[in-house]
């Protein structure tokens, strides 16, 4: 059958847009080759979401031009681990950003063993996402005194792991929800028997907690980890990662539900031929702030058999790696080197130390605040602030050498295109846009458009001092950006406006 065959047949009328759709992902077939997709999937409609390039998604061909991993910067120590009711082994953070409040979660002691009952989970506070205090909750007594932190106690604080919920049918009373647990049988401080899996958790104010059903909700996993969840718009639906193995390496799985209590089976993450399996102790995954379609993830990699610090009793040195995906089943992995170090602190290199808290924040505009655990076991245990400029996990790079590469076709929605994007001084970036059959656009070329440098988080990209891209709209064109010692990490379509945000 021809790729146009179809388009010949009796069928009941469909949109004029579609049909302008249709014909220009048939016309991208027929002229730019694509041997190997359908039609429907050769032409990119990106709409007006900021695209990331983590991966390839956005580059159909390249010369000298590399995708590259931006780590980022180690900022303040912003918690250790040190009230009477936390320990050395104080960990499994989230990070939740609620208004003007930041609020890290984290379980507070465990007395050296996952089953035991006495594990606590703790809340810190800040305004500025840096200067945490721990508010005094007089919720449960621990050491004979309830002026703590302290909002749940209990085996499910073995891993407790709240997120704001930003489902628009969420009810007010449950606004936050939370999984915990773990996979064997224990007691909680009430003396309640707590079978083996993950319970859900509901609050209307994230300080005041209580189980949604008396029942695990996820039994299928090994859960000794962070085990997170949150609501993914773009599929409508929840999302839960918790821990399995995999041929006994430590590995993620995936889960959905419509309503927080009924969950599908788990689905290990599944990965490109080449790719190492490598034990991931956590993932911290969450969908990609802006770009809620895109999720990132901050796995905890275990190297459980090496050890660095030989007075240290523990083997094992860990890092955090950095991957993506678009479907939440299938990630990619073109950066195998670690996205966190443990760097030159030597109680950086035992074991369990570095992993990435669950969740970000931003409180100063265009700066993400993530977070990285230190010193496990050690008595200064402690959290670390990371910063990252929005968006910039990974860029399109070129050298000084320069570099280029063509997108494939696209369709959007918007009046200008926004680039995410730093350069050199010495450096620039420069785009033309090409028509369906891959000629360069009247009065957008290469030679329209000024060589820009700088470093910008959203900048409009202007031909001639011209922005207005909305006679394109809807129509499929191909991007062909010029690189010079520069880096593209973002891209949109979308208001003239640059202050504006999706």
């Amino acid at each position: 059958m021809s790729p146009m065959s179809h388009l010949c047949r009796r069928n009941p009328p469909i949109p004029s847009n579609l049909h302008v759709r249709i014909f220009f992902s048939v016309i991208a077939f027929l002229v730019f080759g694509g041997t190997q997709l359908s039609a429907e999937s050769t032409v990119r409609d990106i709409g007006s979401r900021w695209e990331l390039f983590v991966d390839r998604f956005l580059i159909d061909s390249s010369n000298g031009v590399e995708l590259k991993l931006n780590r980022p910067e180690r900022r303040e120590v912003v918690l250790v681990t040190d009230a009477p009711w936390e320990d050395s082994e104080a960990a499994y953070y989230s990070i939740i950003q609620d208004g003007d409040k930041v609020r890290i979660y984290y379980r507070g002691a465990c007395p050296k063993s996952d089953l035991s009952h006495d594990q606590v989970t703790c809340v810190a506070e800040s305004a500025d996402g840096i200067h945490f205090t721990r508010p005094n909750l007089g919720l449960i007594e621990v050491k004979g005194s309830k002026e703590n932190n302290i909002i749940w106690l209990g085996i499910e604080s073995h891993n407790f792991a709240p997120f704001l919920d930003k489902n628009p049918n969420c009810r007010p009373e449950e606004k936050y929800k939370a999984l915990g647990g773990i996979a064997h049988p224990g007691k909680n401080w009430l003396g309640e028997d707590v079978k083996a899996g993950l319970y859900a958790f509901t609050s209307a104010d994230g300080i005041h907690w209580k189980k949604l059903r008396n029942e695990p909700v996820i039994t299928d996993g090994a859960f000794d980890s962070l085990n997170i969840a949150f609501w993914d718009a773009p599929r409508n639906q929840y999302v839960c990662y918790s821990r399995t193995f995999t041929g006994g390496v430590r590995t993620a799985q995936s889960s959905t539900s419509p309503d927080f209590v009924t969950w599908s089976k788990g689905r290990p993450n599944q990965y490109k031929e080449g790719v190492p399996l490598e034990h991931f102790y956590t993932t911290s995954t969450i969908p990609c702030p802006g770009a809620e379609h895109l999720f990132v993830a901050f796995p905890k990699r275990f190297i459980p058999d090496r050890k660095k610090v030989t007075q240290h009793n523990d083997v094992g040195v860990s890092d955090s790696v950095f991957m993506s995906s678009r479907d939440g089943i299938h990630w990619d992995r073109p950066f195998l080197e670690a996205w966190v170090r443990p760097g030159l602190d030597e109680r950086n290199w035992t074991d369990r130390n570095n992993m990435t808290a669950y969740g970000v924040a931003e409180v100063i505009p265009g700066e993400w605040s993530f977070y990285i655990s230190e010193h496990y076991r050690w008595p200064d245990n402690r959290l670390r602030r990371l910063s990252l400029p929005r968006h910039r996990f990974a860029s399109a790079h070129a050298d000084a050498k320069g570099g280029e590469f063509t997108t494939p076709p696209i369709f959007f929605q918007g009046e200008a295109l926004h680039l995410n994007y730093s350069t050199s001084a010495a450096g620039h970036i420069q785009i033309e846009l090409l028509d369906e059959k891959g000629s360069p656009m009247a009065g957008f070329n290469r030679e329209s458009f000024n060589p820009q440098f700088g470093d910008e988080l959203d900048a409009i990209a202007t031909w001639k001092g011209e922005s207005d891209l909305s006679k394109l709209s809807g129509k499929a064109i191909r991007l062909h950006v010029f690189l010079h010692d520069a880096d593209l990490y973002a891209i949109r379509f979308g208001s003239k406006d640059s202050s504006s945000q999706p």
